[in-house]
């Protein structure tokens, strides 16, 4: 069966960006005449732009940009080019936003023969075509072959139409044929020649196919319409139904639409072919659609709605969606088995359902995350940490975080973002995990993982905005723009600002948003056990418009945008008490003050990113590497909310600015690698020791020195692993781990009773809790500097880094550091100073795996109670050192050289011939 509709055809555009980015989403059309033509017929192309304003975008004038779908073709020559389109194709405006252009194919392309000239692409654009000035996605118009018999109808399949209607049905075909028009078996209408009029009364119930006939000599062809009645299906939303999927049992699915305004809802799936079936009419009550489907145990069924028989969605409640566009580009290995897309049944993005799934098998089911004073949060994006882009990739290196001592792990936003590489700020779907890094199960794995660690996992949420392919964006839009109707959505951005605007802003005064607001974050919490949120952009959490000019940010106090936090904040403690609560919102301090005051206290994003770099520069002068707004109490805080980091996702790298822009004093040069890395080193003994919940982005740790914008600022970057093979990164891990160890067993690194001077060329910072005390101080100057520092305490002091001490007889104590010098002097001794767990001795009886000495410097020597099988030696990043089988030593040692090891944690697995698997951490120094 033929089916060409070209006249009218209605196009509705999703122009997608795969990062944070403005999006739009518009309707146009284009018709031709005549309807048919040939490769030597002249044709009139038409387009009617309908909400497009050409004057004040495109700057009123409108031109066809075309060509061949033939690659090997492509553009006429005489076209220009896409930034300076050739006059001649200007279109001709027709009124009422009306756009055409005439032309004759084989005379655009004279030296392509006719007889192959099949498609012809067409887009209507401005003369530069920058941004977003054209139509997308491109159209195609078919050409018809001289003397071959083609029908168009004027009713677009499927039809969903009322019992009764009158439906004006109107058939145009290329040549002179018998027409004959049929409603399922029963003829309607037959005429002879091009075309055929009729109007058709349709059925009171139930599917049916409008069939037309067209036979012209021996050559027949048919268009078939799919139509199916409208029921009135009111009926009372049982009882325990929620939105989205309901497992009545593992035959048995309950599927629940919420959509004000919206008239009937048709679910789509394999089920009925993709169209819109009588059977598949969902029940109304209210403002619920409803159905209760059979369904095959344990089977994995796609499916979508069709609402008020124009808008197609999936559902917005899915845990999983089939992408047509991108899944193409996941691999079997990052996802086994993903179910294949419907191609050429349906359109756009579809949900998922299953019964009978296997449930996670939780490991850890009462885990408490850590107080919020001894935060020690390393952010992470999946895409780059791992060359596997995956959830699975990550838990290959949990032990590697481990080891550094981190206590939360948080992840930018994994729910689904539109595109696959991406930061993820561009969400569409929000309660299914993005596949491009793996199954869903994988990222339960990824926090159980965690969990048994005593690592908490914080996600990122972006809902300050949603982008195009949100269903919740699409049942209520038009013209660009989210409609008065939509529950959801502010219908323009709450910031004059354009830098402050992406997507569509959620109105979080409406109820419907606040409900899937705490819906969202009830849901990762109860299903993936997460253990709180870091919110994205929460200074957009308001109706309150902001003027550009002054308020560009919309930093200022607003009591409606701290109202609404609140009661957010509440309802995420509400579900779980425990729970951590992190906004970027960057706001002026006395609105930050109210919200990190509040109940259990809000943490609070704090952007110090500026003095550091300034810092491991060397730029010092006049207050410009000043740590102390990373201090809660600098702030007026009552509580220690303030998470300070030196740099997140977003600021360029303080080792890069170091090294690309160090300052220099003789032999001092601080962009020579191994000095920046000192200097990186520095910044943290004096940043990290300031009482409070500290922020890192991940590879800091190993002195990541990649420029943020190369290839380009969100584009993908390269996992930095291979860092851990140079001494001076791995002195830079040790030097974190070993502070991340204090701040989290050491309670004096919490205090609340500390004096700081953090703004000059030597910074120090003394703590004091119950009868001990610490003062760290360090030279961020160009040249030795003699520091004098009041110590609370005369006796003996122990410096953490060098295990040397000193014993004081004063209180004043003045010491000569080096530039990039750092000390830490304790009146407790800290006697965890290394950044692995120690492997305690084991009786040979208790124990059947023996391995010394550790730390190990040359060789490594393993003894067992019974053969060794296989022996395995990890890096802690997963790089495999040696694999090899030892069959038949019993209890004779093996060695194995570590000489060549770089400084590190390494892991050796042992399997031993009756199966058992023994695993020893050993350090290398």
């Amino acid at each position: 069966m033929t089916l060409m509709k070209k006249t009218l055809f209605l196009i509705a555009i999703l122009l997608l960006s795969l990062t944070a980015g403005a999006q739009t989403v518009t309707d146009y059309s284009v018709s031709t005449e005549p309807a048919f033509f040939t490769a030597n017929q002249q044709v009139k192309v038409i387009f009617d732009l309908k909400s497009f304003d050409t004057a004040a975008n495109w700057g009123g004038d409108v031109y066809l940009w075309i060509w061949l779908s033939d690659p090997d073709v492509g553009n006429p020559s005489d076209q220009g080019t896409w930034a300076n389109t050739a006059d001649a194709y200007k279109m001709t405006y027709e009124g009422n936003n009306q756009y055409s252009f005439t032309f004759t194919p084989s005379s655009l392309w004279p030296n392509v023969d006719a007889s192959t000239i099949k498609k012809i692409g067409v887009i209507a654009k401005a003369k530069d075509g920058t941004g977003d000035k054209k139509t997308s996605p491109d159209y195609l118009l078919d050409v018809t072959a001289p003397g071959v018999l083609e029908i168009q109808n004027s009713v677009t399949s499927p039809y969903i139409g009322t019992a009764g209607e009158s439906l004006p049905v109107s058939i145009t075909t290329s040549e002179s044929a018998d027409i004959t028009l049929s409603l399922d078996n029963t003829v309607l209408q037959t005429t002879t020649g091009t075309s055929l009029d009729y109007t058709a009364t349709l059925p009171q119930s139930g599917d049916h196919w409008l069939i037309t006939k067209a036979q012209a000599g021996t050559e027949i062809k048919y268009d078939s319409v799919f139509v199916t009645i409208r029921q009135d299906l009111t009926g009372t939303l049982p009882a325990g139904y929620h939105k989205g999927i309901n497992y009545v049992d593992d035959t048995t699915v309950g599927l629940v639409l919420w959509a004000p305004y919206k008239q009937d809802v048709y679910v789509l799936g394999e089920f009925d072919n993709w169209q819109p079936s009588a059977a598949y009419q969902m029940h109304k009550d209210g403002d619920y659609y409803w159905i209760t489907l059979k369904v095959e145990k344990g089977k994995e069924y796609l499916y979508q709605y069709l609402v008020d028989g124009t808008i197609k969605i999936a559902d917005p409640y899915t845990e999983k969606v089939s992408d047509p566009w991108n899944d193409q580009y996941i691999s079997s290995t990052t996802y086994p088995n993903l179910i294949a897309y419907p191609t050429g049944k349906t359109t756009g993005i579809t949900s998922s359902f299953q019964t009978a799934q296997t449930p996670y098998n939780w490991q850890v089911t009462n885990f408490t995350p850590p107080s919020p004073d001894s935060l020690v949060v390393y952010e992470l994006l999946v895409r780059d940490f791992d060359a596997s882009h995956s959830f699975q990739g990550v838990i290959n290196h949990l032990d590697y975080l481990q080891d550094l001592n981190i206590n939360v792990l948080e992840l930018m936003p994994v729910n689904e973002f539109e595109g696959n590489s991406s930061w993820g700020y561009n969400p569409d779907f929000y309660f299914a995990p993005d596949k491009y890094y793996g199954p869903k199960n994988e990222l339960k794995k990824l926090v159980d993982e965690c969990h048994k660690r005593g690592i908490a996992v914080v996600i990122d949420l972006v809902l300050n905005h949603s982008y195009g392919q949100s269903p919740f964006v699409q049942l209520y839009f038009k013209d660009g723009a989210p409609t008065a109707q939509n529950p959801w959505y502010n219908q323009k951005s709450n910031f004059e600002n354009p830098d402050a605007q992406w997507g569509y802003d959620f109105n979080h005064e409406s109820a419907a948003t606040q409900q899937l607001v705490d819906s969202i974050n009830s849901f990762w919490m109860s299903q993936y056990k997460v253990d709180g949120f870091r919110y994205d952009f929460t200074k957009g959490f308001s109706n309150n418009f902001k003027p550009l000019a002054t308020d560009p940010w919309g930093s200022k106090y607003d009591a409606d945008r701290i109202r609404i936090l609140e009661r957010m904040a509440d309802q995420v403690w509400k579900r779980k008490s425990d729970a951590l609560v992190i906004f970027e919102h960057l706001a002026d301090n006395n609105e930050e003050t109210v919200l990190a005051d509040y109940n259990k206290g809000i943490l609070l994003w704090g952007n110090m990113s500026g003095s550091a770099q300034n810092a491991a520069k060397g730029n010092v002068a006049n207050n410009n590497s000043d740590f102390s707004w990373a201090s809660y109490t600098q702030r007026g805080w009552i509580k220690s909310r303030v998470m300070g980091y030196m740099e997140s996702h977003d600021e360029q790298r303080v080792a890069y600015v170091a090294e690309s822009e160090g300052y220099s004093n003789g032999d001092y040069n601080i962009k020579d690698v191994p000095t920046a890395l000192k200097r990186i080193e520095l910044n943290a003994a004096l940043f990290f020791t300031i009482p409070g919940p500290k922020m890192f982005y991940m590879f800091d740790e190993l002195g990541n020195d990649k420029d943020i914008n190369v290839p380009s600022r969100t584009g993908e970057k390269e996992p930095l692993w291979s860092y851990v093979d140079d001494p001076n990164r791995t002195d830079v891990f040790q030097t974190y781990a070993k502070l991340f160890y204090l701040k989290r067993n050491y309670d004096i690194f919490s205090t609340t009773d500390f004096t700081y001077s953090l703004n000059g060329v030597t910074k120090w910072i003394k703590l004091n809790k119950n009868n001990q005390h610490v003062v760290v101080e360090g030279n961020f100057g160009l040249t030795d500097a003699d520091l004098s520092v009041d110590f609370p305490v005369t006796g003996k002091w122990y410096e953490y880094f060098t295990g040397d001490s000193i014993n004081l007889t004063n209180n004043s104590y003045m010491v000569n550091l080096a530039p990039g010098e750092y000390r830490l002097y304790s009146t407790q001794k800290f006697t965890k100073d290394k950044i692995v767990t120690d492997v305690p001795t084991v009786p040979v009886k208790d124990n059947p795996l023996q391995v010394w000495p550790n730390p190990v410097q040359n060789s490594l020597n393993l003894s067992a109670d019974e053969d060794m099988n296989r022996v395995t030696v990890y890096s802690i990043t997963g790089r495999v050192l040696l694999d090899k089988g030892f069959p038949g030593y019993g209890k004779t040692s093996v060695a194995i050289q570590a000489d060549g090891w770089p400084q590190g944690t390494y892991i050796v697995k042992v399997i031993t011939t009756s199966g058992k698997l023994e695993t020893r951490k050993v350090m290398k120094y």
